[in-house]
């Protein structure tokens, strides 16, 4: 088996399916890269048993179809350093030795069988079949991945949601502090369904979405989903479980509404964050006619700050009490450049929304109140 491949092209697809494969692996077949040449075109699969990406590329000349599994750091350590240039791969079918020939010199390693590599899953007859366009899913994914949980006693909460209806996708996440809900009009299905999808696989869509244009085809079952990219092929295990009612935990009427610059927010959070206790991160924001004032103090350290900035608020002055790190989470991942934040009263959550939505979009976030102590 022969054939013959452009050095960056190769190089690029494999480091992107590589960050599926983990430092430590249960198998050691794992810990390679699938290579399959057939009728000229090369697939590269790399897997961790639970989610399988694989892409595919046109080579140049070729003699002969096989597959073998090759060591997935070795290629990659030995690809990164050549420029670009047409590479001539060589196999030996007996022993599975690789030749890889380059302007100046050659290489040589062993491959595997790959016969041991675990099969991808198939999904059943049963799967929902979802287009959504490459954008509309990164935003949706971007935004919400920072609120998923960690938390090994509910393992739903691990992941992002997807909420399909006959009118829109929602993808909800949430660690029981923070929620980020992404509702967008741009993508729906014929039918209602919903699946969780893991961290780590929502963290490779992340890095795979930017280069990606068009549709993604998702299918899924009630084990395992497929999303099909231009370029990429990834199909992962799904968490499992019932995921918490959302919509029961956002409150539906706050009648305490500001309207203030993001930017500014951030830096004021920043600056006045420093001096908040290390133990609780609390800051005080204090809303009073068309002015927040940020405050924190640590007692144990005996420092305290405060600053005020401007806003647009009239109603009756209040005081409510966040964990400043999340609170500037949420507005990092927020695009506008005015938030309103929505409060009813300092025991129950807060509401931050843009102050106007993207087109086709519907974003809300929510963060649970901190007790304040005075």
């Amino acid at each position: 088996m022969k054939f013959i491949v452009s050095s960056t092209a190769l190089f690029s697809h494999l480091q992107a399916i590589s960050r599926v494969i983990n430092s430590k692996n249960s198998l050691p077949i794992l810990d390679c890269f699938l290579l399959e040449l057939q009728d000229g075109t090369l697939s590269m699969t790399a897997s961790d048993n639970e989610t399988t990406l694989s892409t595919s590329i046109e080579v140049n000349e070729f003699d002969g179809d096989g597959r073998l599994a090759v060591s997935s750091k070795t290629l990659l350590e030995a690809l990164k350093e050549i420029p670009e240039q047409p590479l001539s791969f060589q196999i030996n079918p007996s022993n599975l030795e690789i030749t890889v020939q380059y302007q100046n010199g050659k290489y040589s390693l062993m491959g595997q069988n790959a016969d041991e590599y675990p099969q991808t899953q198939e999904l059943g007859s049963n799967a929902v079949q979802v287009n959504i366009p490459a954008d509309v899913l990164m935003g949706g994914v971007n935004r919400s991945i920072f609120a998923t949980a960690d938390d090994e006693l509910r393992p739903v909460m691990n992941g992002i949601y997807f909420d399909i209806t006959p009118e829109d996708i929602t993808l909800v996440a949430s660690d029981g502090h923070k929620l980020v809900r992404c509702k967008t009009f741009a993508a729906h299905s014929d039918e209602k369904a919903a699946f969780i999808l893991p961290k780590k696989p929502a963290n490779l869509l992340k890095n795979l979405l930017p280069k990606e244009q068009g549709d993604v085809q998702i299918g899924f079952d009630d084990r395992n989903a497929s999303f099909t990219l231009e370029n990429y092929r990834m199909v992962c295990r799904l968490i499992e479980g019932r995921y918490p009612n959302y919509n029961s935990v956002i409150p539906q009427n706050n009648p305490h509404k500001a309207t203030i610059d993001r930017a500014a927010f951030i830096s004021a959070l920043r600056r006045v964050s420093v001096f908040s206790s290390q133990a609780s991160s609390l800051i005080k924001l204090s809303l009073s006619e068309n002015q927040m004032k940020i405050s924190a103090q640590d007692i144990d350290f005996s420092t305290s700050a405060e600053e005020t900035i401007i806003c647009q608020y009239e109603g009756n002055a209040m005081s409510i009490g966040f964990k400043s790190s999340f609170l500037i989470d949420i507005l990092n991942n927020l695009s506008a450049q005015n938030v309103v934040i929505e409060l009813a009263d300092p025991s129950r959550a807060g509401v931050i929304v843009p102050e106007e939505q993207e087109e086709n979009e519907d974003i809300l976030m929510l963060l649970m109140p901190m007790m304040l102590n005075d």
